[in-house]
């Protein structure tokens, strides 16, 4: 049942007075990850932190909407954030909304309370959940092309770049909504280019991918661009990825750290290491969900395919960091299969679900074991192996996992259907 938090509701009303708000977007994500929401007046606010804000339903469903269906926003004041670039000259704020059914239940359609429901299982073993994940994304000069605007190449540093002010100024806008940036730099592929965000709980990140990819679009539209997480928008160059780096922490320790193994690296991390990779080809669907997700998985392009890890490695899995001695808080493992177009709450959750999977239940690492295994190498294949997964099932609860199967079906149908440019050039002139 919902809880009001009074001091938050008081913060949140004390903040949008000061900066003379005239508008509160409240922000939710649908089932695939697109970030959905609607405006309030000033005036409403109060109420809807109170009593949540009624809206329909059927929006967070993704391709597979049913009939309309009363559902309530109620706004978490723990996001409340001034939105950088005004309205004219209207000062507009946004807040994230966990998803309420008219009975004030949490609705088990809603990404945030899935991730809530994989946290609270954490919570229970003793442990927090720390993700910190890499973001790449390209920029091109319109929607409408791949056309890039930089020629730079990995960590290049060339004077007056346009693209480098690009970057620069997202930065800024992050930090006004209030996340802290790690560091930035021009990625492989011309025209790519990553922001690294620093580590903090599952929640408040994925909260904040939602935001990031957001400002990252607003910045380079404002500069008359196009900026995309597409996995794969070039063929003949690397994709867009979003390496994910975690650890679990029970209070100030990280229960990743072991300073008696010979890599650092905790019997716990081991065991969440196994859980991963035991139930990768599970998870795939989740957290690559687009038919052109797969586009990137294949060899050549430092995405990896194989289910396997290593200690460093472009092409594994998963990557055990290098450990810098007297920094026991910062020994994590990267998970290197996800896309930046992943709805981040479902991914967080079913890769915590296969992590913990591996804890409670003992898993063995081997070390180094590559068994030839591969991940899903379609989305097609991903469907089918997610469908018949009790883990993501229970990690993702009935109304989602169902939904999400649902989608990703018709996406494939979709596909399915259209003639490619790939099928014009090599088939028109033969056949």
């Amino acid at each position: 049942m919902l809880k009001i938090n009074e001091d938050g509701v008081k913060y949140v009303l004390h903040q949008a007075k000061e900066n003379d708000v005239k508008f509160i977007r409240l922000w939710f994500s649908d089932i695939l990850g697109n970030l959905k929401g609607f405006s309030i007046t000033i005036e409403e606010l109060e109420r809807g932190l109170s009593n949540g804000i009624s809206f329909d339903g059927s929006s967070i469903e993704g391709f597979a909407r049913s009939d309309e269906r009363d559902l309530y926003a109620f706004p978490d004041p723990n996001t409340f954030s001034l939105i950088p670039w005004k309205s004219g000259t209207t000062t507009v704020a946004r807040i994230f909304c966990d998803i309420y059914t008219p009975e004030n239940n949490s609705f088990e359609g809603d990404p945030r309370y899935v991730l809530r429901r994989n946290l609270q299982r954490a919570t229970e073993m003793g442990y927090t959940y720390y993700v910190a994940p890499e973001m790449e994304h390209f920029y091109f000069k319109s929607n409408k092309t791949t056309e890039p605007i930089d020629l730079e190449g990995y960590f290049d540093q060339l004077d007056n770049s346009f693209s480098g002010e690009l970057r620069n100024e997202t930065v800024l806008a992050l930090e006004e909504f209030g996340i802290p940036v790690g560091s930035t730099h021009h990625e492989a592929s011309s025209s790519q280019h990553e922001i690294d965000l620093r580590h903090t709980d599952a929640l408040t990140m994925a909260d904040t991918v939602m935001t990031y990819r957001l400002v990252v679009k607003e910045i380079a539209k404002k500069y008359g661009c196009h900026a995309t997480f597409m996995p794969k928008p070039i063929s003949d160059i690397n994709g867009n990825g979003m390496h994910i780096h975690q650890s679990l922490f029970h209070g100030n320790d990280n229960v990743f750290f072991d300073p008696d193994d010979k890599v650092y690296l905790s019997k716990t991390a081991r065991s969440f290491i196994a859980g991963l990779l035991k139930h990768a080809r599970e998870i795939t669907a989740i957290t690559n969900q687009w038919v052109n997700s797969y586009k990137r998985l294949v060899s050549g392009f430092e995405a990896p395919t194989y289910i396997s890890w290593a200690l460093v490695n472009k092409a594994d899995l998963i990557r055990v960091p290098s450990y810098r001695m007297g920094n026991n808080s910062s020994r994590r493992i990267e998970y290197r299969a996800p896309d930046p177009a992943c709805n981040p709450y479902l991914a967080f959750s079913v890769m915590l679900a296969a992590g913990l999977e591996g804890i409670e239940n003992n898993y063995e690492l081997l070390e180094f074991e590559n068994k030839n295994e591969k991940l899903p190498s379609n989305l097609w294949e991903a469907i089918l192996i997610t469908e018949n997964s009790e883990l993501v099932h229970k990690a993702l609860g009935d109304y989602v996992f169902n939904s999400f199967i649902e989608n990703k079906k018709i996406e494939w149908e979709l596909y399915n259907t259209k003639v490619t440019k790939y099928e014009l050039d090599r088939y028109m002139p033969i056949l």
